[in-house]
């Protein structure tokens, strides 16, 4: 259904998975176990996989907080887009790696929720893309200090709202870990 003509194919984003962003983060290692259910599903079918790694001057490149959380193995066949903005197109070589890989679907997974993921999603959909985000493969940390609604909060409402996204041509879902699919 994607705007995208020739691109049939699926692809799951794994979006700064990082030490310092998913530190303290609600239902972590639930997160990070689904999104491991997911990679290990993608590889099974063949799915590409793209991992996305932010930095900026809180989260320095090559530091622990920088680096991928352990439970988390990317292979080196594996694309890492390196970024410096919420939107992981912005100004990076994401779309490059789509479009040679025919995809036009995207599957969503990583933090923050109310941040990059929201940036990344909306990026995609923008630009064409089908997007599908993982209802319980996406966390965000703890905001309430600077006015924010809790993140459990956040979460839940990320995924509302996306359920209900429309626009021409091209499709945005929910799917929980247990329910998606690779496949069109």
């Amino acid at each position: 259904m994607t705007t995208l003509t020739d691109r049939p194919h699926t692809a799951l984003l794994v979006i700064d998975v990082q030490n310092g962003v998913v530190a303290g983060a609600p239902r972590r290692d639930e997160v990070i176990a689904n999104i491991n259910a997911l990679l290990e599903k993608a590889r099974s079918e063949d799915v590409p996989v793209i991992w996305v790694q932010h930095s900026d001057d809180g989260l320095v490149r090559g530091s622990d907080d920088w680096q991928f959380v352990p439970e988390l193995v990317r292979r080196d066949a594996e694309p890492l887009v390196h970024k410096e903005y919420g939107d992981s197109f912005e100004a990076t070589e994401l779309e490059e790696l789509l479009a040679a890989r025919d995809v036009g679907r995207l599957v969503v997974t990583g933090a923050q929720s109310d941040a990059c993921i929201r940036s990344t999603i909306h990026g995609g959909f923008v630009r064409g893309y089908d997007v599908t985000l993982v209802s319980d493969a996406h966390t965000t940390e703890d905001l309430t200090q600077y006015g924010a609604p809790a993140p459990e909060q956040v979460i839940a409402h990320t995924n509302l709202y996306w359920r209900w996204q429309s626009a021409p041509g091209r499709t945005a879902v929910t799917a929980e870990t247990a329910k998606v699919t690779f496949s069109g």
